[in-house]
């Protein structure tokens, strides 16, 4: 493949696709893209419901919408549903990579099965469906944008989160690499970091996240799926051809106060996976 300095383009086609849009930030984004004139196709894994309603609120705002399931482990079918999905779509503008899963537990206590979990949907599964999308933009010969969303535990680690940090720094370094192989086709690849994002809140909880005290976070509160969407719009968009290669941190200021830690936290909770001692996993 002959690489060339092509140039960021703005001329690429205003289709979208968006890996686990049933719900989250993946749904968040699957619709902001719809409200900036994309048609979108995205994948969903967990709840058959949420991608239904996902494709409503596309169609909603005047875009087409195309769905299927999508088991990132599940490794050969990542490409072909990738391939589907664009052929749908008619074009692929846009590449979306937000698939991901947690685990809360410490590393001498995970098992071989469990870190596997992790780095296959994580990272494995995502290498296969950005590989995929890379390859049907460079056909493409419009350029494009490819937005990841990886997690400010890829840039900082987190006690008990080791599976969950190997994976998402693998995700920043391949998105990073992906930057460089990928500019001479006019392809901006970037990754967003998001930090504390409210998307899992109990049925009971009537206040917004805003709203909720959160005093470890700069800001003082947990951010939303619509603003992480939000950035990714923009990373998406014509306005940022001059932007590649680069991870934006959207955590209302979390990684900003790592180092202060020392003098701030008053007891060893910190030390602990999980207060149960249990592990917990957890959908982006």
């Amino acid at each position: 493949m002959q690489h060339t300095a092509a140039g960021a383009r703005t001329d690429y086609p205003r289709t979208a696709i968006v890996t686990g849009a049933d719900s989250g930030i993946g749904k968040a984004t699957a619709i902001a893209l719809a409200g900036a004139g994309h048609d979108v196709g995205f994948t969903w894994h967990d709840d058959e419901a949420g991608a239904a309603d996902t494709a409503r609120s596309i169609e909603a705002l005047g875009q087409r919408s195309h769905a299927a399931w999508l088991d990132t482990r599940n490794f050969a079918s990542c490409a072909p549903v990738i391939t589907d999905l664009a052929t749908a779509l008619g074009s692929l503008g846009v590449f979306v990579n937000n698939v991901g899963i947690g685990l809360n537990k410490s590393v001498i206590d995970t098992e071989l099965q469990e870190w596997q979990r992790i780095l296959d949907t994580n990272l494995n599964g995502a290498f296969l469906c950005m590989q995929a999308a890379a390859k049907i933009l460079v056909a493409g010969e419009k350029g494009g944008r490819m937005v990841v969303v990886t997690s400010i535990h890829g840039h900082q680690p987190r006690f008990g989160f080791g599976a969950y940090c190997a994976s998402k720094y693998g995700l920043d370094g391949l998105t990073k690499t992906l930057a460089l192989e990928l500019s001479g086709h006019g392809i901006n690849v970037n990754a967003v970091a998001p930090g504390e994002i409210a998307t899992h809140l109990p049925v009971t909880e009537s206040r917004h996240p805003h709203e909720i005290p959160r005093p470890g976070i700069p800001l003082g509160y947990g951010g939303t799926a619509e603003e992480v969407a939000a950035v990714i719009t923009f990373l998406a968009s014509p306005a940022a051809s001059y932007v590649t290669g680069a991870s934006w941190e959207v955590d209302g200021g979390m990684a900003e106060v790592g180092a202060q830690a020392s003098s701030h936290l008053t007891n060893n909770d910190w030390r602990e996976a999980t207060r149960s001692g249990t592990s917990q996993a957890s959908e982006e």
